[in-house]
Order: C-alpha cells, then sequence, then structure tokens
C-alpha cells in the first residue's frame, strides 16, 4: 500500500522520465547518428543518476523499508555507486537503465495482461522462463565486462563487444570479437569463465542445483522442467539427477585441470599460471565452449598427446549428456552391459562414435595435401581427430579453419548442424535428432509400417517434434544466412560457416568474426542465443499440452515425387 497519493504520482513520473532516459541510451549505446561531446554524455549520465536516486527514496518513502524493498533497490544502489565512483563507467550505467527499464515495461505488461505475480507466469511458461534466465545472465554478463577493471589498460570494450562476448560465453560458442588472453585482465577473464559454467550447465539446471544443496524440495513444475533442459525421462529421481551433474562436473573439471596441468607447467610457466590456464581450459573443454587464453587456440599444441586427448575427452564427455553419463554409471555399478543401458543412452553413444569417426576420416582426407601437408603420419591422426571431435560444439582448432578445404568446410557445416546430444553443454538440433530422422527415412526405403531402433519403437509423437525442430532450424538459419550475405561482403562459404558454426554453439570461424559490421555481429548474437535455447524452447512449445479439437477432416490425396 502506498502511504501518499500525491508522492505515488510524483513516482511515476519520475519512472516515466527514467523510461525517457532509457529510450535516449538505446541512441547512445547502439546508434551512431549523431556525435555527442563526451563531457556533456557524464552530465547527462549524471542527471540519470539523480533521477533514479529520487525514484529510490520515492520507494521507500511509498511503501516503507522491508526485506523485500531492499533486495529490489540493491542492484540500483550498486549500479549508482559505479556510475559516481568509477572512472569512464558511463556506457555501464547506461545499459543497466536500459535493462532495468526494459525489465520494469515488460513486468508492467505482464501484470496487466495476466493475473499474479511475474515470476509466478514464468514459472508457468518454461520456454519463456528458459529465454528470460538466459538473457539475464547475458545482460548481467555484459554490464560486467562493460566495467573498465575487466579489460587491460590501453583497450576498450564497447557495450557491442561485451554483449557479442557474453552472448557467446553464455550460450557456450566460444565466437570472439576480442582476444580473450590479451584484451581481457584476470576479472574480465573469471567473468567469461563464471559465463561460460554457468551457461554449460543450464541456469535452471543450477538453479535446482542450490536449491537441492539449501534442502529444498523442487516443485512437480520445477522438475519438469529440468527434465526437459537435461532431456531425460522420468525414470530418474530428478533430485539425484542434479546432484550427479554437479558432481560430475566438478570431477571431471578437476581432473582435466589436473593432468592439463602438467602440460601448461613443461610450457616454462609459473605454477599460478600453469593452474589457471588448466583450469579455464578444463572448464571451457568440458562446457563446449571454445575459450581459449591462446590467440591461436591449440595450434601450437597440435601435436601434444595430453592437449589432444584430455581437451577431446572433456569435449566429449560434455557433449553426451548428463543422463548418460548417469545411465553409464548405474550400468556400470550393476555389472555393465550394454544391453542395460537406456535407449537414449545407446543412441546418443552409437551416433557419437560414428560422428566421430567419420568426421576424422573426412577431415584426413579432405586436409591431407591442404592444412596438414607437411604433417607426419601421427599429427595427421591428431588432428583430423581433433577437429572432428571440436567441430560438433567445441569450437577448439589445432589448424587454421580460415584454410579450410571446401571438403572440411562442407564437412564442419554438417557436424556443426548435428552438434551434441540432449542434455549436454553442446548445441546444434542434437544427435538424438539425426538417429530420428535416418531411421525413419531407412523405415520408408523398407517399407515398414513402424520406426524401430534398438528393438524399440519410435513413437509418431517423437518423430513430428524432430521433423518441426529440424525444420525450425533450417528455416531460422536460412534467413540468417540471407541476410548476412545481403550486409556482409565475405564469400558465400565463410558466411554459412559463421552462421552455422554460431546457431550449433560451435564457436569455429574462418576469420571474420572481428570483421562483421555492427548488424551482422547483432545477427550472430541473434544465431547463439537461438541456437541455445531455440531449440530447448521449440521442444517445450510441441510438448506442450494443448486443447485438441473433437473433430477431424476427411483425408486428401498428395502427390509427391
Amino acid at each position: 500500500m502506498y502511504k501518499s497519493k500525491f508522492l505515488y504520482i510524483i513516482e511515476k513520473i519520475v519512472n516515466f522520465i527514467l523510461n525517457l532516459f532509457a529510450l535516449i541510451n538505446v541512441q547512445l549505446l547502439f546508434l551512431t547518428l549523431i556525435s555527442i561531446d563526451k563531457e556533456l554524455i557524464s552530465q547527462y549520465t549524471q542527471i540519470s543518476i539523480y533521477f533514479l536516486i529520487l525514484n529510490i527514496i520515492l520507494r521507500v518513502i511509498n511503501t516503507g523499508i522491508s526485506q523485500k524493498i531492499i533486495v529490489k533497490i540493491l542492484p540500483d544502489i550498486l549500479f549508482i555507486s559505479i556510475g559516481l565512483l568509477v572512472k569512464d563507467s558511463e556506457k555501464v550505467f547506461q545499459f543497466y537503465l536500459l535493462g532495468r527499464q526494459t525489465f520494469y515495461l515488460i513486468r508492467s505488461f505482464a501484470l496487466k495482461t495476466y493475473k499474479g505475480a511475474f515470476f509466478d507466469k514464468l514459472s508457468d511458461n518454461p520456454p519463456v522462463l528458459v529465454l528470460f534466465s538466459f538473457f539475464v545472465a547475458i545482460f548481467l554478463g555484459s554490464l560486467m565486462l562493460m566495467l573498465p577493471a575487466a579489460t587491460v589498460s590501453g583497450e576498450e570494450t564497447s557495450l557491442l563487444g561485451a554483449l557479442f562476448t557474453s552472448t557467446s560465453a553464455t550460450c557456450v560458442t566460444g565466437l570472439i570479437v576480442y582476444n580473450t588472453g590479451t584484451h581481457f585482465t584476470l576479472f574480465g577473464q573469471l567473468i567469461i569463465l563464471f559465463l561460460i559454467q554457468i551457461g554449460g550447465l543450464g541456469i535452471m539446471t543450477i538453479s535446482s542445483a542450490f536449491a537441492v544443496m539449501l534442502g529444498q524440495k523442487l516443485s512437480l513444475k520445477r522438475e519438469s522442467l529440468i527434465q526437459n533442459v537435461v532431456g531425460e525421462s522420468s525414470k530418474i529421481d530428478m533430485i539425484s539427477l542434479v546432484r550427479s551433474i554437479l558432481i560430475v562436473t566438478i570431477i571431471f573439471e578437476f581432473i582435466g585441470a589436473v593432468i592439463l596441468y602438467f602440460t601448461f607447467i613443461s610450457q616454462m610457466y609459473s605454477p599460478n599460471r600453469a593452474i589457471y590456464h588448466s583450469v579455464f581450459h578444463s572448464i571451457s573443454a568440458f562446457c563446449n565452449a571454445g575459450f581459449s587464453l591462446y590467440q591461436n587456440s591449440f595450434m601450437g599444441f597440435k601435436s601434444n598427446f595430453n592437449i589432444n586427448f584430455v581437451i577431446t575427452s572433456l569435449i566429449i564427455l560434455g557433449g553426451i549428456g548428463f543422463p548418460v553419463m548417469v545411465d553409464i554409471r548405474r550400468t556400470i555399478l550393476n555389472k555393465f552391459r550394454i544391453s542395460r543401458l537406456y535407449l537414449h543412452s545407446k543412441i546418443v553413444l552409437t551416433c557419437t562414435i560414428t560422428l566421430l569417426i567419420l568426421g576424422a576420416i573426412a577431415f584426413f582426407i579432405s586436409e591431407y595435401n591442404n592444412e596438414m601437408k607437411g604433417f607426419n603420419f601421427l599429427d595427421r591422426l591428431y588432428t583430423s581427430y581433433f577437429q572432428s571431435v571440436t567441430t560438433r560444439t567445441a569450437g577448439f582448432n589445432t589448424i587454421d579453419t580460415a584454410n579450410l578445404s571446401k571438403g572440411s568446410i562442407l564437412t564442419s557445416t554438417l557436424l556443426m548442424f548435428v552438434g551434441a546430444s540432449p542434455g549436454s553443454t553442446g548445441g546444434g538440433v542434437k544427435t538424438t535428432a539425426l538417429v530420428v530422422v535416418f531411421v525413419s527415412v531407412l523405415a520408408m526405403f523398407r517399407g515398414n509400417r513402424d520406426v524401430n531402433i534398438f528393438k524399440r519403437k519410435v513413437s509418431e509423437g517423437i518423430i513430428k517434434r524432430v521433423m518441426a525442430l529440424v525444420a525450425a532450424s533450417i528455416t531460422f538459419l536460412t534467413v540468417m544466412i540471407f541476410l548476412l550475405l545481403l550486409i556482409e561482403k565475405f564469400s558465400f562459404e565463410q558466411t554459412v560457416f559463421e552462421a552455422f558454426s554460431a546457431f550449433g554453439t560451435v564457436g569455429l570461424s574462418m576469420g571474420i568474426t572481428p570483421l562483421l559490421s555492427s548488424a551482422g555481429k547483432l545477427i550472430i548474437i541473434l544465431l547463439m542465443y537461438l541456437g541455445r535455447v531455440g531449440p530447448l524452447t521449440l521442444i517445450f512449445a510441441i510438448s506442450a499440452s494443448s486443447v485438441k479439437s473433437n473433430f477431424t477432416y476427411i483425408e486428401g490425396k498428395i502427390s509427391i515425387g
């Protein structure tokens, strides 16, 4: 309840003025149609800060001091402090104010359109909740990366650059417009690493994990949401699954970092630097992110067994999905037999092994006299295997991706589109979707009425969902590639490669990412974002219960072929 109607009206007026400031910030942050003196921008930012302070004071007076209101105004106080105390932080505050007012406008709209609280409506709508969660993480990551402390002295991180980097890290893609190891300070690199970790595990999984650790019971609605995120059936207890996710992640990233340490310490690094490089690349590999502290990724380590073995192993483990790892562990503890694995695990493991072998053979042939010319046989094997693994979703490289042959470009594009497996840290349309499409086509050619795999029937509902997912992904990619071809000056192969890499959250590039125009970068940001959350939300939407009609139309005949 508001204590004074007059003060309530004043608060509304102040909030309206803040909305106007937010609109002006769109011009200042994203557009370059006018040139404004830097001192004038600083004065404008100060005025914005004072209006936000006034808004906070009015909210406290109108509603009184409570734990709820304190939690709400804490972010405002933090960024007001940054705007007043941190030098050259105008853009940080402007971006925060833009995001803040946008959030309040969306919330206001939601409250007027629907009954119930804003976050209750989000909880009732899993697709929107997933989209919103990743959006908030990207927004906060961009804010942190824009802080002067995140960038080395003499360098500047633009808003678009921070937004691109934050999106790439949160969506575990790996495409970069700045060199991670030289442009960002340790603080900035740790922000990127944190975004990679929460993006890889999935924001909803992490929030539920914290709830489990705090002893809270998961609601049926949240359990259902997590099941969709990690791609598991209801046979596995969800609390146990979430705990397993955290334990498995920590164990594999720790083991990977320990083994990598011996490689980096042999490079004459100090122990502290070797530990940091080991931890950073272990997390980046397991989360299939592809971020590296080296300008040329792992091109300098193409002959190193440790790098080739550990990095690819982490990528594969992170890419097969948590449910498969849990299933393998369960099977091993119960006298390991392949036949005891769930159908999902059998499909994932079979498809993964097949793609790795076929991809390695394709790279070995197509790059034999190209990028691998002059390599000895062992280095050719290492490189072919590494590229086959990393192209699916990880984004590391041991050869120059910009000089790939046309055969390798085609191979890479196909592998990037397929991606990793459901419930994993990777992107793409997923291995299970590929297998369902393949066995469906095979069943049609054989004249079989049912689609069967591993002596199990695939339901028509699953087949329809997969077809819808693949069709929607291809359609979206086609539209985005068309726009990129209109905007950018790069070749067809480079543009298509970049788009598939972004949508598949892979992170490999033929060297054009930093050279993209602002519009091109925004398209790539959208591809990374929807590539990470789009397939999930599409599956949610298709899986959601809908009102079924009580009648059917008369069957019609259509000629095909």
